[in-house]
């Protein structure tokens, strides 16, 4: 009698219903709870304005939530938390009066400051006292004032001196902008940035350089533009063309040459008149006053 070749239970599953299988375990995933999660609106905050943390997803009709300065539930940075059975609100450490919580879960921080930048944590405590935490994060930027150009030298001498604009006080977060006649920066040698582009270099200034010039500060939440800045470039009078204060000059030094000179010819001429001979003048008026004798 021959062994059996094989255990009688074991069956041949075609290649196809294996693939197939597979294929459905790998597309297939179990339906998952969406995640707590945290958005700041506006995402950047102007100084002064009022922002909202809101949460998203959160679970419904939990037992309460709770707001934390930071990124962890730490009770010495609790800024508040609200029950919902019985709406009620408890201030925490850091609570500054600014801030309010709706029952929803979001935070309200009013009139915020760059003070209020940072991380902020949302605790969210369910019925079956299970929790849920997430991070956000809360960016204030300063509206910026109008810069004011300012210069280390207003009356800078042609082909001698250099110039250096400042474009307003440094503020983090900020970026510059030049133009000059209304025109941005023009391609020079003599023109430098600084590497934040706050300061203009204008390298041994001319004529052609007074301007005006004009900058531009900007941030995430606000732009801000300056009055114009005119250059007073000192510069002189080619050798060549004579200004009006050397040709009243020469003309002075020419009065004062040729006036002696012409008095000079006026007294040598009289002196020569007062110096002719006598007998001349006398023998004509004695052929004058002679009479005439007739034959």
């Amino acid at each position: 009698m021959e062994p059996p070749s094989g255990p009688a239970s074991r069956r041949h599953v075609p290649w196809s219903r294996l693939l197939l299988a597979v294929s459905l375990l790998t597309f297939w995933t179990p339906p998952t709870t969406a995640q707590l999660t945290v958005e700041a609106v506006p995402p950047l905050a102007a100084e002064g304005s009022d922002v909202f943390l809101v949460a998203h997803n959160v679970t419904k009709i939990p037992l309460g939530y709770g707001w934390y300065r930071g990124e962890r539930g730490d009770n010495t940075q609790l800024i508040a938390s609200y029950r919902v059975d019985n709406d009620a609100t408890v201030y925490g450490p850091v609570y500054s009066g600014r801030e309010a919580l709706y029952p929803n879960g979001t935070l309200l921080i009013q009139n915020v400051t760059q003070k209020d930048t940072g991380s902020y944590t949302l605790l969210v405590t369910k019925k079956d006292l299970q929790t849920e935490i997430q991070t956000g994060h809360l960016h204030v930027y300063p509206v910026l004032p109008t810069p004011v150009i300012t210069s280390n030298n207003s009356n800078p001498r042609e082909h001698e001196d250099t110039v250096v604009l400042t474009c307003g006080s440094e503020t983090q977060n900020t970026s510059y902008m030049w133009w000059i006649n209304s025109q941005s920066l023009p391609k020079s040698t003599r023109l430098e940035l600084s590497e934040d582009k706050r300061t203009l270099t204008v390298v041994t200034v001319t004529r052609n350089d007074p301007g005006p010039y004009v900058c531009e500060a900007r941030n995430p939440v606000s732009v801000s533009r300056s009055d114009p800045f005119t250059l007073d470039v000192l510069w002189q009078e080619n050798s060549r063309a004579l200004g009006v204060g050397a040709i009243t000059g020469i003309v002075i030094g020419l009065l004062l040459v040729l006036t002696p000179l012409a008095l000079l010819g006026y007294f040598i001429f009289l002196h020569r008149q007062m110096e002719e001979p006598s007998g001349d003048r006398f023998t004509l008026e004695a052929g004058l006053q002679a009479p005439l004798v007739l034959q």
